[in-house]
């Protein structure tokens, strides 16, 4: 049987930045390569919350105004905003040689990604676009090696309150995390390194753990690994795992594959 190899969690990926801001998983701020203290649950960590998964036009004012002190008048919230991101100064400039950790043009702030700053949910959707576009021009080895980057970067689900864009945001980014681990699950089996390729659909199973298309590949894994009882058995958990998700049975091409490992495994 196999070990999964760290869930969805990768090593650290922010070695070398001058600032880093970590929203995947557990909120981190660190300043060449220290953590800089910022207060679980203040106002500072949903300022840069909010920053980090703003697009490059950044967040307009009204917006921080409102998301942050919705109970202030707008002079109060304006003041507070200001404080808050020369609080962020202080504590960052120095790393980014004297340049503005955020920065404000036209009604929008945003993060001053060209002076250093670098953020992790912005770097994954980078790796994860690069990984999509290698596949569509059929390079596979490419698109494997750059999404493994990319679940490197997955340390956890986005941490971005309750609003219904922090629901539909972390599912999104979720959602991208798991293809990718499918990509590597099918690059994996692809090249005949059967237990990668069970390792990363068990990871990705860990998560969605309705996913046929991941219980399907480790069906088939175990069977070119020599172990047919077990890929029979596996069947079995995904019956009870569809039963008790939503009182459903498994998709034709799961049972189809079943029968194959039961009547001819050496087709599989």
């Amino acid at each position: 049987m196999w070990a999964l190899r760290g869930g969805l969690v990768g090593p650290e990926a922010d070695d070398g930045q001058p600032v880093w801001l970590g929203l995947l998983g557990a909120f981190r701020l660190l300043s060449n390569g220290q953590p800089v203290s910022v207060r679980a649950g203040g106002k500072t960590e949903a300022l840069l919350a909010y920053l980090g998964n703003a697009t490059r036009q950044g967040v307009p004012r009204d917006l921080l105004l409102r998301g942050l002190w919705p109970d202030s008048e707008v002079a109060l919230a304006s003041n507070a905003l200001n404080n808050l991101v020369h609080a962020l100064r202080r504590l960052l400039s120095e790393a980014l040689g004297g340049a503005p950790p955020v920065l404000h043009s036209a009604g929008y702030y945003r993060l001053n990604q060209e002076a250093g700053v670098t953020v992790d949910v912005v770097l994954f959707k980078a790796l994860a676009a690069e990984s999509a576009w290698h596949a569509r021009v059929g390079d596979g080895s490419a698109a494997a090696e750059v999404a493994e980057r990319a679940v490197r970067l997955y340390r956890g689900d986005l941490s971005l309150g309750t609003s219904a864009y922090a629901i539909f945001e972390r599912d999104r980014l979720r959602a991208i995390c798991l293809g990718l681990l499918m990509r590597l699950a099918d690059a994996s089996f692809e090249r005949g390194d059967f237990e990668a390729c069970a390792s990363y659909a068990l990871r990705l199973l860990a998560h969605d753990p309705c996913r046929e298309d991941a219980h399907r590949l480790v069906m088939r894994c175990h069977v070119r690994c020599g172990e047919r009882a077990q890929a029979l058995r596996h069947y079995d958990t995904v019956r009870a795992v569809l039963r008790a998700e939503f009182d459903a049975q498994p998709e034709p091409a799961t049972t189809a594959l079943y029968e194959r490992v039961r009547l001819a495994p050496g087709s599989v």
